[in-house]
């Protein structure tokens, strides 16, 4: 099962980021309520433990207990992030689930332009990926599905889902699905 870290070793992996082999990415994104604490998924975390000591984590979260919607639009696929990376940004701004919203209910390509790490919106690409990716990014169930209402219509595939969405919020999520301390 994958695995989402949250980790206080923010020098430690800017240090093997520079050791990493060519083509090789370091993908940790910052929490934004701890600092100093980054968020890292297994893929991350298994090459920076292949370039030391394992990287100590203060707790460990199941990936899938960070759900994806992608919509019926999806398009651009070979550009998407890895879901990891997607989701450990989500839960680095303390999110529950995130949105594909490139496209709206009309197939237009959005436009937006966050005004700071904390806004639920974010582009997000694969490194090296040609086509950009907005993300909407939900730290509550009742946010979601007003969301989902507005953008895609209340009858719509993705109110259902945000309408299933396991947690309420973030503490939540963390009360139910974190583990604590090295895995």
């Amino acid at each position: 099962m994958s695995r989402l870290y949250l980790t206080a070793a923010r020098d430690e992996i800017a240090r093997r980021r520079g050791l990493a082999p060519k083509g090789q990415v370091v993908e940790a994104w910052p929490d934004h309520a701890e600092p100093g604490a980054l968020w890292i998924g297994d893929e991350t975390r298994a090459l920076l433990d292949s370039l030391g000591e394992p990287i100590k984590v203060e707790l460990a979260l199941p990936a899938d207990a960070v759900p994806v919607y992608y919509g019926p639009r999806l398009c651009d696929i070979d550009s998407l992030p890895p879901e990891a990376s997607l989701k450990a940004r989500v839960v680095s701004g303390h999110g529950i689930a995130v949105a594909w919203i490139t496209l709206d209910r009309f197939g237009q390509r959005a436009s937006y332009e966050p005004h700071s790490p904390s806004d639920p919106v974010f582009h997000l690409r694969r490194v090296g990926g040609g086509a950009g990716h907005l993300w909407r990014l939900f730290r509550a169930k009742d946010e979601a599905v007003a969301y989902m209402a507005e953008a895609y219509g209340r009858d719509s595939e993705g109110v259902e889902w945000a309408q299933s969405l396991a947690v309420a919020d973030f503490a939540e999520l963390l009360r139910l699905h974190a583990e604590q301390g090295e895995r």
